[in-house]
């Protein structure tokens, strides 16, 4: 019984101080970026279980995979859209923007694995490349006038991109 007790105790530190890992960072990444809250950044993170307990490089690569999962998901939305789109410049724009999601999800691939690697430089030249990315595809919309079809998913993934920057950055 009183193995079993210790072995409790130090799960309980273990966990405990893995779950403050994410806990630092996010009220890290609260204090200084004003645009990320430290509400958002739990909140982002809630989708993979395995946060809880990762250390700092394991955020990094967790949240990489978060935003792949936002990217993939809106390169699927804009094929949708531009199935059914009859105008051609319309279409020609989203077009564009699946390009551009595709290069996103080539780059968040090498994210992963440039951390995995230690090439953290690496890892913070993809993930910028890739937040330039929405923007790029919002900028064809603007031009036309038109509002971009996927300006609340860009807006959600350059969150998420930014968040796993600014974890990256004190690697």
């Amino acid at each position: 019984a009183c193995e079993a007790l210790s072995c409790l105790v130090l799960l309980s530190l273990l966990v405990s101080s893995s779950a403050s890992t994410l806990d630092d960072a996010c009220k890290s990444l609260g204090a200084s970026n004003e645009d990320i809250s430290y509400d958002s950044c739990i909140r982002f993170f809630r989708a993979f279980s395995a946060s809880a307990t990762a250390d700092k490089r394991g955020l990094v690569v967790i949240a990489a995979k978060i935003v792949r999962a936002e990217a993939a998901n809106t390169r699927n939305r804009i094929n949708a859209l531009k199935a059914s789109e009859t105008d051609r410049k319309i279409a020609r724009r989203l077009s564009h923007c699946h390009a551009l999601y595709t290069s996103t999800l080539h780059l968040l691939n090498a994210v992963a694995k440039a951390i995995k690697s230690g090439h953290l430089q690496d890892a913070e030249a993809n993930l910028n490349a890739a937040m330039e990315n929405p923007d790029a595809c919002e900028e064809g919309f603007r031009e036309l006038g038109v509002r971009p079809p996927v300006a609340a998913e860009d807006y959600e993934f350059t969150q998420g991109c930014s968040i796993a920057l600014a974890i990256a950055s004190t690697l």
